[in-house]
């Protein structure tokens, strides 16, 4: 357990809750992605439920995923084969408990989304189940060939908006949690028109999300800048296996554009990886080519570009040619035909980016965080499943398994209580430092570039320290800042996590999953290096 004293205070503004709005709620989610939507949805079979959306549905991680949900459901694959490809690609960090909990209710959550009308790909009348890096059979549902998410979202956005005990307030700042003692009773938030409010809640849930954009490439969308992890974190929330961030293999590489994710489900279709020279280099480095594990594929990548002195390898997709790839995969399509990439005659240039937080919020089966009346699910938790490394496509598995055990928690102890929704006075007294102001935006471009380079898919010891001192320097200018909109709080909640993520990996002095330490380049039979736990010691301003 690492305990840390960082320059923080516990909340980032000044306030009394005397002097807020208030609104009041049995349950309170904090995310509009699939975690956060399947938890409204349960919660709400119990009691009234308020979701607060930083900005709006079509805005997450769930809507941009192209990947589908794993799910057991073929005649010849099983229960055990799936745990068994978790297990493996989580190297020996997985909760097993957890994982076998995730994979067996992993056929009902695709009942529920057929039943909700989700347009999952069928050929006649039967799911079309595909195949990608890890996985023994064919067991991955997709929506709408490459657009998964988007379809997922739609679906459930629509039974949330229908349901009449769930209110959804959107483009909305959650800020810090509202606690006393060891308990959650709520959040203070912000909104560009009603300014600062508190909402009070009997249970709270997280699913904020990811921390992808505190690299510099990354396939996350602007809102994932960690902010429900701080929060947790300024709390006191137990925070575990922060140094396990899952980069992407492929995501397209045009210089000066953003980096667009390639799904996986095409190398699950043939697609091969080159060199610039030609050369399908994964016969190189894994005898599953390319359907290895996302973290044996990302630094095969970084090698072979090392090796031929380039900024990117290539994804072969000739072979279907353009028409077949145009409708397994119209979006990807869609992209490549706006960079003048013809599939089926050229290479499309590809390379690693950020693009999963593994670590997060520790959690236990039921969902709980160690504060008192707050849980948290997605990815935003760590709940165990994904040990060292992700199994592709298990993420969204993950949300709606967790969505739902979170919201059914919540929902029973909700039910089972006649007490009213506790309101405290909770008073912030912050100083405003006279150090001078450093240019926000600016911070923050240093801060990805430095985390990509030094805390990326290789790292090393004396880097991880560099970087360490970097952010310490930061924050001694930023953190104690008082700040008025959610730019400055943005900045704050990432040079927090990126700290968080660079101590942890400067603890784990192995090499395992999608940690790799150039310094420490095997992994360690030491159970003092299976998990680190990170918290902050509570203090109040």
């Amino acid at each position: 357990m690492i305990k840390q004293s960082a320059r923080l205070n516990r909340y980032l503004i000044r306030m009394d809750t005397r002097e807020l709005g208030h609104l009041y709620t049995d349950c309170l989610v904090i995310g509009g992605g699939v975690a956060g939507m399947r938890a409204a949805m349960s919660a709400a079979k119990s009691g009234k439920v308020i979701m607060l959306c930083k900005n709006d549905f079509r805005r997450s991680n769930t809507f941009y995923a192209q990947g589908g949900i794993a799910a057991v459901l073929g005649p010849e694959d099983s229960i055990e084969s799936h745990i068994q490809d978790t297990l493996t690609a989580g190297n020996g960090l997985c909760d097993q408990e957890v994982v076998r909990f995730v994979v067996e209710n992993g056929p009902e959550q695709i009942e529920q989304l057929l039943a909700w009308n989700t347009e999952l790909d069928k050929k006649e009348d039967l799911l079309v189940l595909g195949r990608e890096g890890g996985h023994s059979y064919n067991r991955i549902v997709h929506g709408m060939g490459d657009a998964t998410g988007r379809v997922l979202v739609d679906a459930i956005k629509q039974q949330v908006k229908d349901h009449s005990n769930i209110k959804l307030f959107d483009e909305c700042f959650s800020i810090d949690f509202l606690t006393e003692g060891n308990q959650c009773f709520g959040v203070v938030c912000f909104h560009p028109r009603h300014g600062l409010q508190c909402i009070w809640a009997r249970k709270t849930i997280l699913a904020t999300g990811g921390a992808g954009r505190l690299y510099r490439e990354t396939t996350n969308p602007s809102g994932a800048t960690a902010d429900g992890l701080a929060m947790a974190y300024r709390a006191g929330a137990v925070l575990t296996d922060m140094e396990f961030v899952q980069f992407h293999p492929t995501t397209l590489y045009v210089a000066g554009a953003t980096r667009v994710l390639i799904t996986e489900a095409i190398r699950g279709e043939g697609g091969q990886l080159l060199d610039r020279h030609g050369h399908r280099f994964m016969k190189d480095y894994d005898e599953r080519l390319e359907l290895a594990p996302r973290d044996i594929v990302s630094r095969a990548i970084y090698k072979q570009m090392d090796l031929t002195k380039s900024t990117h390898v290539y994804l072969d997709v000739r072979h279907l040619g353009r028409e077949k790839f145009s409708k397994r995969f119209p979006n990807i399509s869609k992209i490549c035909e706006s960079f003048d990439i013809d599939v089926e005659e050229d290479l499309i240039p590809v390379r690693p980016s950020a693009h999963y937080m593994i670590g997060g919020v520790k959690t236990n089966l039921e969902g709980e965080t160690s504060i008192k009346d707050l849980y948290a699910c997605g990815e935003a938790a760590a709940t165990g499943l994904h040990g060292s490394n992700r199994l592709a496509s298990n993420s969204l598995l993950e949300g709606m398994v967790f969505g739902q055990q979170c919201g059914d928690s919540a929902a029973a102890e909700i039910s089972d209580s006649d007490d009213e929704i506790q309101r405290h006075r909770i008073i912030s007294q912050i100083e405003q430092s006279q150090r001078t102001e450093l240019d926000i935006s600016d911070v923050v471009n240093s801060l990805r570039s430095v985390m990509t380079r030094n805390v990326g898919v290789e790292r090393h010891g004396d880097r991880l320290k560099e970087t360490i001192e970097i952010i310490e320097f930061w924050q001694r200018y930023v953190l104690d800042k008082v700040f008025d909109d959610p730019t400055g709080w943005e900045c704050q909640n990432m040079l927090t996590i990126s700290y968080l993520i660079a101590v942890g990996s400067l603890q784990r002095c192995e090499s395992r999953g999608v940690h790799y330490r150039q310094d420490y380049p095997d992994p360690r039979d030491d159970e003092n290096l299976k998990h680190f736990d990170q918290y902050l010691e509570k203090r109040k301003n």
